[in-house]
């Protein structure tokens, strides 16, 4: 399943399924077929195995019998952040290339870490698609941007091995890991990427079992309709379960947290001369099977 949240008019947000270019409001279906499912895609993936079969037999079903007042075009919805994580946890260097890049231009250490290296934006940095980036110039004149792989996690996680990581997963999504590269204190960088809309994800969550191999997808950034990052999660130094393993043997990882699996090179840091985003621009994020991300910056001084 393809899972939005999303708005119609002035309506609260609902949880969704994209199917083609229709958005379903799955409690709407249910409500049709006069069985019940949540209103908010937290609540379902907290929700226990019958209710997702319960939501994929609904939409399997002939879409012509689908009520018409369940079904809008995707054109006429705003879609949201498909949900707010407990947690979010970010991967440093998780690409070889940019670790390279990295110690070049944010004078990190130029050898492979041993571990994964790890940090964490809070939930109020989270923004959904076609949402602003804010660009404070009071704050930073070297915004940056940084594709990433979304894990969303669908069961509680803790100390668990690499073997049983993938059991945990509910879906994927993306987020792009905006940086203030000049907000780095003291070599933190909790302040550099988690301030208001440093998070911007979306527009979907695609059910883990809709993604073959998650290890194998390609990633692309653009700005301005000019690609700036182009790889494959097949890169990745530390793999999805690798990281899971890691994380869970002391951060418990809670329904609805979301992992954000690292950025390959060619970031705006590691650009000669270096290039960072402005008010004015617009950055498209996309993952293959999920879809992409687009967000303009806006000046918010």
């Amino acid at each position: 399943m393809r899972l939005v949240t999303f708005t119609l008019d002035d309506a609260p947000a609902r949880l969704g399924a994209q199917v083609d270019d229709r958005v379903v409001d799955l409690a709407a279906l249910a409500a049709h077929h006069d069985t019940e499912l949540p209103q908010d895609l937290l609540t379902f993936l907290r929700a226990d195995a019958d209710v997702h079969d319960t939501a994929r037999r609904l939409l399997a079903g002939d879409p012509t019998g689908w009520p018409a007042a369940a079904v809008h075009d995707l054109a006429a919805v705003a879609l949201q952040a498909p949900l707010r994580p407990g947690k979010i946890i970010g991967v440093g260097l998780n690409y070889v290339e940019h670790v390279e890049e990295s110690s070049r231009s944010l004078d990190t250490d130029k050898d492979l870490p041993p571990r994964p290296v790890l940090f964490s934006k809070p939930a109020t940095a989270v923004t959904g698609p076609g949402q602003p980036i804010l660009h404070n110039g009071d704050l930073t004149q070297q915004l940056d941007w940084e594709c990433e792989l979304a894990v969303v996690i669908g069961r509680t996680a803790f100390r668990v091995s690499e073997e049983e990581a993938y059991d945990h997963i509910f879906g994927y999504s993306i987020v792009n890991d905006i940086s203030a590269r000049d907000q780095r204190r003291s070599g933190q960088w909790f302040f550099s990427k988690g301030q208001d809309s440093y998070a911007p994800f979306g527009p979907a969550v695609v059910t883990a079992d809709e993604i073959a191999d998650p290890m194998a997808l390609d990633l692309e950034l653009r700005v301005n309709g000019v690609t700036k990052q182009k790889s494959s999660t097949r890169h990745m130094l530390f793999p999805i379960a690798r990281l899971i393993a890691d994380i869970s043997s002391g951060v418990t990882l809670e329904p609805g947290d979301v992992i954000a699996t690292g950025s390959p090179s060619g970031v705006g840091a590691g650009m000669v001369p270096p290039e960072f985003l402005v008010p004015g621009d617009t950055v498209e994020a996309t993952v293959e099977h999920i879809g992409t991300l687009a967000n303009p910056v806006v000046d918010a001084r």
